[in-house]
């Protein structure tokens, strides 16, 4: 899948107050550059100035990743191990008058030592752009959502395979091995996150730990998982019972559906995130299980796993066309056990457009 890496170069020039921005690895410079390095200790910066000049501070190693994209058109400052990165900073500044301008930097993944090095080389003007940058990657383009809509795909394929397979008396682990290996089978280029899995009263803890406890009938299995292609994730859970649910555990279900569905209706562009939030917390306020409702309905999805927009309670930014996100209400009641039902949807100007189709059904399909 091809993305128009100069066009998203471009949406930097939105970022008013700074004259050149520098990314180091992860999202942000996956999105404008199409470039993946590790963070790791050896620092990668890239810097675009207004004018479109791409350029970097990269270690020898890693130089032949930005020269064989010619459609980068790059400036290199490059330097080996044995010598250290200092000056390759003071040549980067130097060159690029960082020392005379104002730096924007993505202040929630750049780190200090990244930004002492700048400063050693001599720039004196650094200012946090880092949720100006969430905010450019909040509305996706259509081959984003494309990607998003592969990923999804597979997963569902992959969770419908693995639940003719799944059954009593199999361990957490068991289940979640098994839907990696169907994922990776099918085609996803790897996951979003490693499946978690909880049964019975550890499907109470929204973000537990998958473990080795046994699926007894008649209690909950939570499965929160999500394959990948193209860099982009799906983010998808269903909660499930083998045998025949409890009258609570069966409303605990009902509601959360309910939950669900009534945020994806309200949902559209120009309504706040507050609000989306506010019409699944309603439903389950009013079932009587508000209390246990203790996470936001749902994160922006891209890139990465967690993204803006945040549909959570009080937050008064509006829904754009083409945001992404996810609708993700639960019911956790502690030593009996809980419920998520999480779809993935697109903002259109009428409504969403829903990229998840699994049943929601508590018996396994």
């Amino acid at each position: 899948m091809k993305f128009d890496y100069n066009a998203r170069q471009a949406k930097l020039n939105e970022i008013g107050r700074v004259d050149l921005i520098a990314l180091v690895p992860g999202a942000n410079m996956v999105y404008h550059t199409g470039l993946e390095f590790h963070l790791s200790e050896r620092p990668v910066l890239a810097f675009y100035s207004g004018d479109g000049q791409l350029s970097f501070i990269i270690p020898e190693l890693e130089v032949s990743k930005v020269t064989n994209r010619t459609d980068l058109d790059a400036q290199i400052f490059s330097w080996a191990d044995e010598e250290g990165y200092a000056k390759a900073f003071e040549e980067a500044v130097s060159v690029l008058n960082l020392d005379s301008v104002v730096l924007g930097v993505d202040g929630m993944t750049m780190r200090v030592f990244e930004v002492m090095a700048l400063t050693d080389a001599g720039v004196k003007q650094i200012k946090d752009v880092g949720e100006k940058l969430l905010n450019i990657r909040s509305v996706k383009a259509q081959e984003e959502i494309d990607a998003m809509r592969e990923a999804v795909k597979i997963s569902e394929q992959a969770l419908h395979k693995l639940m003719k397979q799944v059954k009593v008396g199999m361990t957490e682990s068991e289940i979640a091995s098994e839907l990696s290996r169907i994922l990776s089978e099918l085609g996803s280029d790897s996951e979003a996150f490693h499946p978690l899995v909880q049964t019975g009263p550890n499907s109470a803890v929204p973000h537990g730990m998958t473990t080795e406890r046994v699926l007894s009938e008649g209690e909950f299995l939570l499965i929160d998982f999500g394959g990948k292609k193209h860099g982009y994730p799906a983010d998808i859970t269903r909660t499930f019972c083998f045998g025949k649910p409890n009258d609570e555990l069966q409303k605990i279900f009902d509601t959360v559906v309910a939950a669900n569905e009534a945020a994806i209706k309200i949902a559209k562009a120009g309504v706040s995130c507050g609000d989306v939030d506010k019409a699944a917390r309603d439903v389950i306020e009013k079932a009587g299980y508000g209390e246990y409702f203790i996470h936001r309905t749902g994160h922006g999805l891209g890139l990465e796993g967690h993204e803006l927009p945040q549909i959570a309670s009080g937050v008064d930014d509006k829904l754009e066309v083409g945001m992404v996100f996810t609708v993700e209400p639960g019911i956790y009641v502690p030593d009996l056990g809980g419920v998520r039902i999480e779809d993935d949807v697109v903002v259109l100007e009428d409504g969403v457009d829903v990229l998840t189709s699994y049943p929601k059904t508590l018996k396994p399909e």
